[in-house]
Order: structure tokens, then sequence, then C-alpha cells
């Protein structure tokens, strides 16, 4: 059970604090009192080094849509590592890989691979600066994009200090960010028509891009309206400011990410991990001619791009590999799953006699402790009271075999079956009766 003092990951946590902060270098994967470490994995499963076999319900975070080892996607790693890692020259892989994201979605035509779903953000506002001649930035409040000081403001923002709903405050996320940063920002309330277009209009001569996520996780998993989307579009097509989706966890909604989903055709989009089959990758894409500014073939151009492993042929054979299993009847299994599972999930919060919920579209699911409709990412931010019990579930999901996110982020793999859905549910009644039966939320 966790914690215990005498497992091998608080050994290994003890050892860890003596190199790495806090025995950390992914705050993301931080629990405490220590974390639980991997031994192995394979399929939807994970093993940890204390020997407890647990369901993968957050596959790094979104990024293995396949589980664990799978065996196609090791085997063409494997071919790739028998022939080089990387070299200082460009291989066919990489235009395999592009061909395929250009073939598949809509918004794409050119790509500039780089090595993180948050480089991929970096250059991408760096290619709508250099397109426009604009410098600032326009973000939805309480969306991810990443650990970029632009793209991560007003990521956490809290009711003391977002300010005004129809015109929310630039919170800088790190401690340090300078001034300038925050005010380069303009935060747009999210699902809000109104008051995000007339922030775009009176900003709009200084805006170089609108970025997005569809369904941004932070925001608790609450996709983007028609009416929005459809406002973005129209309002940043007048003004001249590039629309830029970020899909580095959306691509796994639909082969063409979900931008074909919801019907939306941006300018610049952001793309990453599944696409790298479990291998670091990330990529900047969008209209052949705002990407033009990367093109090095007429000399410097407007932005240098380079990146020691950017487009590394182990990423690029594994990922051309990981999207190709991604066909018709996977995205549909992967669907179906995920209406399952929220199906049941909120199933379990009624007959727990608890306020909740869970939300996403399909392989994403979030869990909210709160009822009610959730528009925004002030709708979903929870309580201290809701935030205390989401990690006791989660621990008692863990104790469980269930592995998720501490914060209710689920993230599905094709490797799952109906009966692995199934058992996710159960243990979610059980972990809610503990508390129902401890009244936790009282």
């Amino acid at each position: 059970m966790y914690p215990d003092p005498s497992s091998r990951s608080q050994a290994l946590h003890t050892r860890a604090k003596r190199t790495l902060p806090g025995g950390n270098t992914r705050t993301t994967v931080y629990l405490s009192p220590y974390p639980v470490y991997a031994a192995h994995g394979a399929g939807c499963r994970v093993h940890d080094v204390d020997g407890n076999e647990l369901i993968d319900c957050i596959n790094n975070f979104t990024a293995l849509i396949h589980g664990h080892a799978h065996p196609v996607l090791a085997a063409a790693a494997h071919r790739q590592i028998d022939l080089g890692t990387a070299f200082g020259m460009p291989t066919e892989s990489e235009i395999a890989l592009a061909e395929l994201l250009a073939e598949r979605v809509p918004g794409i035509e050119h790509i500039r691979f780089t090595n993180s779903g948050t480089e991929a953000v970096m250059m991408a506002l760096k290619a709508a600066r250099a397109y426009t001649g604009r410098p600032r930035i326009a973000k939805v409040e309480g969306a991810y994009h990443g650990s970029y000081d632009y793209a991560e403001t007003s990521l956490d923002a809290s009711p003391a200090n977002w300010g005004d709903a129809a015109a929310p405050a630039s919170v800088a996320h790190s401690q340090g960010t300078p001034q300038g940063v925050t005010s380069d920002v303009v935060v747009l309330p999210f699902n809000d028509c109104q008051a995000t277009e007339a922030l775009l209009r009176a900003h709009g001569a200084s805006l170089a891009g609108v970025l997005i996520d569809l369904l941004p996780n932070r925001v608790g998993l609450i996709p983007a309206s028609a009416e929005y989307l459809l406002m973005l579009r129209r309002v940043t097509a007048e003004l001249g400011i590039l629309l830029i989706i970020d899909e580095v966890i959306t691509l796994r909604l639909a082969p063409g990410g979900a931008q074909s989903r919801l019907g939306v055709t941006p300018d610049l989009t952001t793309v990453g991990k599944i696409m790298g089959g479990g291998f670091p990758v990330g990529g900047v894409a969008g209209r052949a001619d705002v990407m033009a500014v990367f093109d090095p073939s007429g000399g410097r151009p407007a932005v240098p791009h380079g990146g020691t492993f950017s487009a590394n042929p182990v990423s690029m054979v594994s990922g051309l590999a990981a999207m190709q299993l991604l066909d018709d009847a996977a995205y549909a299994k992967l669907d179906r799953h995920g209406d399952m599972l929220r199906l049941g999930l909120n199933q379990a919060f009624a007959d727990a006699c608890i306020a909740g919920q869970a939300t996403g579209l399909g392989s994403l699911v979030k869990l909210h402790l709160k009822t009610g409709r959730l528009s925004n990412y002030r709708d979903a931010y929870p309580s201290p009271e809701q935030a205390r019990a989401m990690a006791r579930f989660n621990r008692e999901m863990l104790n469980r075999g269930v592995l998720m996110a501490s914060y209710g982020l689920i993230a599905l793999s094709t490797p799952m079956r109906d009966q692995d859905i199934a058992q996710i549910i159960e243990t979610a009644h059980e972990a809610l009766n503990v508390l129902r039966r401890e009244e936790v939320l009282a």
C-alpha cells in the first residue's frame, strides 16, 4: 500500500534527493511523500520497482497511445538503432513522417520537427511573429502549452489574481518571469465569444497569433464550442492574426487531430507526443507560406532553427509506425472505450452520492469533483477542498492498481480491452466509496 516507508520507491527517492532537486526531474510525476518508480511495462500495464502491477491510465501524460513496448514500435526502433541513432545529415525517415502528417491533418502543408511539444510551441510563436511582424500573442486562460514563459502565462491563475472574467489578467507562472513577458500576452476567456472578440479587436494590431488547444487539459478537457471556433477563425483572418492550434495532446483524437474533429483549419499547428512512437518528438507545421519563415534555401531564414536531435531517425521511424497503426478501427475503439469510461465514471459518482463528473472526448478523460455545466477554466477550477479530495481519490486508485494523473487526467491506449475499462470503473466505485465513508468532501 502507498505510502510504504520500506518500499524500494521510497529508497530510490531518498537516493534521488542527493543529486536531483527534491529528488525530481519532472514536476508532473512528483507525488508526495515520494513518487512510485517504474520498472517495466507491457501493453496497458506498468510494473513498479516493488512488483506492483498497475493499469496505466496516464500513458506518459498522453504520449503512449499504443501503451508500453508495442512489438511493432520496438522492432522499428531496434532496426534503426542498428543503423545509427542520429546524424548530422537529414534522413529519408523525416520525409516519410512529414508526408503522413500532411496527408492526414488539414492544417499541415509543411512541417519542421523539434524535440518536444514545448519546443514546437516556442517555434510556432517565433514563426507567427516573423510572419506578421507583430510582437504579442493571445492565449486561453488556464491552457497548458509547455514550459515556455509566454505560453505558460496564466496557466495556473487563481481567484486571488485572475482578474476580470471578461478580460483575464496576464499572470506569470514561474517566479522571476519578466513583466515584459506577461505584458506581451493577452489572456482570453475560453468559450466566451463576445469577450474574446472584444479583446482581439482591442489588441489586434499588435497580435501575431492566437494560441489555442481545442480540448485544453488544464481547462478541464472541455471542448471549444463551435461558435467560439467560428468566431476565432473569422476574427483572426480579418485582423491578420495567425490562428495556432496546439495538437500536441489532441492529435490522438482523430487522424486529423482535434481540428478535423471540431471543424476548424488553423494557420499553424503544433504536434508531438503520440507521433514519436514513445520517443522524444515535436513539430511546428502549417501553411506553406507561413512555414517559409524557416526556409534556408535563399539565405538566412527569417527564423533560423536547429536542434541536435531534431528529426532523429529513431523518433521518426517509431513515430511513423505508431501513426500507421492508428487506422480508423483503432480510433473507433479508442472512442468507444472513452465513451464507456465516461459513462461508467459518471454512474460511479451518482452511486456514491458524490458531486462529480467525467469530461473529455475520445481517449481523453478528465475527472472533476463538482457538478454543473463546465465551459471554461474558472468553471473547472477546483476549490482547495476539491483538490485535496482529488489527491485522496488518486491515492485510493493507485492502491487498487490504477495509475492516473494526480489531478484527474486519464489517457487511454489501444491495447486496452473492455475488461480493462470495466476494471477502471469498478476501482473508481471503490475509491469513491472510501471518500464517501470518510466524508472527505464534507
